[in-house]
């Protein structure tokens, strides 16, 4: 398969006056062009950490990546100068983040920021943009596009500004998107919504997906290869069929007996001991 973005040994550390931790410790794996790698890991893995140093989003200086590479399209992101970097991101990588409330800007309208990219990578003059956010902002599902628009954030439920924010990230068809839990604290039936859209579109446009993710559920549905993480390290990688029928490693093995949909009738969800890390 043709290989779009490589992870080479990737560590991250947190620095302070007291202590120095690695969050993320010489992790590898690779997403080829065109699919949807889940990277998967219980809260605290390192798994949003990864995806941020990916474009070079981490949140405070204190957070650094000290080592390894990270090769987009033959170009190592590690060493690319920032200029090079705002570049990419947005036009050639594009994010869905966590928490649409927090990564939309709550003092600009909804049509305003997903305009935004159109302008500034794609060189669209005010016309033009504001014709093709209303393009986008219908082939994300959303009926009356002029009205949302013309909306601040605040004004929307959850799932439509999930929805902005993917029209935004995809606005210039980017190569790779980033999905950071794209369905937390959305309903079910949102939910299945949301991945339907994303794979839809990566499906139209022949987007590769780094989904991140605590959720199996979401795993089993929309990736075709699985990245499992713990405090900062890869356990195990594979197809998602064969880490779902034949998982290797005994965390994979909790991970899996734990979820929901494989206790039903029974009194209490099995917890994850520490000794499942000795194999």
């Amino acid at each position: 398969m043709d290989t779009l973005l490589s992870i080479e040994g990737l560590t991250v550390e947190v620095r302070s006056r007291r202590d120095t931790v690695t969050p993320v410790a010489g992790i590898d794996f690779d997403i080829a062009r065109g699919e949807t790698v889940g990277l998967v890991g219980e809260s605290g893995s390192g798994k949003s950490l990864t995806a941020m140093s990916i474009i070079r989003l981490l949140p405070t200086r204190a957070v650094q990546m000290t080592a390894g590479r990270i090769v987009f399209d033959g170009v190592d992101l590690a060493t690319l100068r920032e200029a090079g970097m705002r570049m990419l991101r947005g036009k050639r990588i594009g994010t869905i983040f966590q928490e649409p409330m927090t990564a939309l800007n709550p003092a600009f309208t909804v049509g305003f920021q997903i305009a935004e990219p159109l302008r500034k990578h794609l060189k669209l003059n005010g016309r033009q943009a504001r014709t093709r956010t209303l393009e986008l902002l219908e082939m994300v599902g959303i009926h009356r596009p002029a009205e949302v628009a013309s909306s601040y954030p605040h004004h929307l439920s959850g799932g439509m500004r999930q929805r902005a924010m993917i029209a935004m990230a995809m606005s210039c068809e980017p190569a790779l998107l980033i999905a950071d839990e794209p369905t937390t604290a959305l309903d079910v039936t949102t939910q299945a919504q949301i991945l339907s859209l994303i794979s839809d579109l990566q499906r139209d446009h022949g987007t590769a997906v780094l989904l991140v993710t605590h959720d199996l559920g979401v795993v089993a549905q929309a990736c075709d290869r699985v990245v499992v993480m713990r405090r900062g390290e890869v356990l195990e990688r594979g197809d998602v069929n064969d880490i779902f029928d034949r998982p290797q490693h005994p965390y994979t093995r909790a991970l899996l007996d734990s979820m929901p949909s494989r206790n039903v009738g029974k009194d209490r969800l099995p917890y994850i001991s520490e000794g499942v890390l000795a194999g």
